[in-house]
């Protein structure tokens, strides 16, 4: 993979890190604003990134590269992804994918139109752990319930509360916590067990419309999928899967899918991780180079067919609550 990265905010030096590990990919391009030029310029320094841009479409037509990385505000996803899609560039774009299902799924058309990939940077669906949780859930008889919590309290909270509103918190940059964190636990549910017949998004709304914290009920023919998600305070993460034989229990949050355990009823609780995780980031790319390696557009499309029902679902929740975003 050739790539070159549309962004120039933390999650790019992030990520940066993560593939300087990886024998196949390359970085040799990076675009920014006019006003981010210097912290573009200092990364492209640090990594040996060999051209810079300011002007999006001179970066596009940069032949260098094949893929390109958007690391950019969650409002701006759809926007440069599609650009790049109908340049002819795969697409790693960060989670979130889009923000309505009907962009995700124009940027899926668009791929297929000029034969390229595109994906969604979420970590869950990328793991091995994933895959042996998916496969446990037979043991545990008829499901119930499913509970995932991911509570982080963020720094930029303060900033916030003083009237700093950072792009985490900024409805015009469709941020918020359902979109930052809770999107991690839309994936892990919908991932085990499909679209939900309808979905009831309660959040605590702060004093410009977003939401910093809330709950998110899923609603399946004999069972709940319940989501808890918080920027504006923190408490241990976690993954239960309940079921009248027995449960999983994930000690970790959505996205890192570890420390995974069957406790059948009556019996003791018996380790099941496949993999001792360690970096997220890594098992996506290793799972994206092997699909582009193995030229598998099929399942590339059928994944993000999948990633359509979640931004589907995710607008549902905020647009029922009552959560206004720029594309709104």
């Amino acid at each position: 993979m050739k790539i070159g990265i549309a962004g120039s905010g933390m999650i790019v030096s992030y990520v940066l890190d993560v593939w300087k590990n990886f024998e196949d990919i390359e970085v040799t391009a990076i675009w920014c604003r006019e006003q981010n030029i210097d912290t573009a310029s200092d990364i492209a320094k640090e990594y040996s990134i060999a051209n810079v841009y300011t002007d999006y479409n001179e970066f596009l037509n940069d032949d260098s590269f094949d893929f390109v990385y958007i690391g950019l505000v969650n409002s701006l996803h759809y926007e440069y992804s599609k650009a790049a899609l109908n340049a002819r560039k795969s697409v790693v774009c960060e989670k979130p994918f889009t923000s309505t299902g009907e962009q995700a799924k124009e940027l899926l058309e668009c791929a297929k139109q000029n034969n390229v990939f595109v994906f969604e940077s979420c970590l869950p669906w990328y793991s091995d752990n994933y895959e042996e949780v998916k496969r446990l859930l037979p043991e545990i008889g008829e499901v119930k319930l499913i509970e995932c919590s991911f509570s982080q309290y963020s720094r930029r909270y303060e900033s916030y509360l003083n009237g700093d509103i950072l792009p985490v918190f900024d409805p015009s940059l469709d941020g918020g916590a359902l979109y930052d964190l809770g999107v991690y636990s839309v994936h892990f549910i919908m991932g085990l067990v499909g679209i939900p017949k309808d979905v009831q998004y309660f959040p605590n709304i702060g004093f410009n419309g977003i939401d910093t914290s809330g709950v998110l009920v899923m609603n399946y023919d004999g069972f709940k999928g319940v989501c808890m998600t918080a920027k504006d305070c923190s408490a241990p993460s976690r993954c239960v899967i309940e079921g009248n034989k027995g449960c999983i229990v994930i000690d970790s949050h959505p996205g890192e899918i570890k420390n995974i355990t069957l406790r059948m009823n009556g019996e003791s609780p018996v380790n099941k991780d496949i993999i001792e995780f360690s970096e997220g980031f890594k098992y996506i790319y290793e799972k994206i180079i092997a699909i582009t390696k193995a030229n598998d557009y099929k399942k590339c499309y059928e994944m993000m067919d999948k990633v359509i029902d979640v931004m589907n679902v995710m607008e549902d929740a905020r647009k029922g609550a009552g959560i206004k975003f720029s594309c709104d």
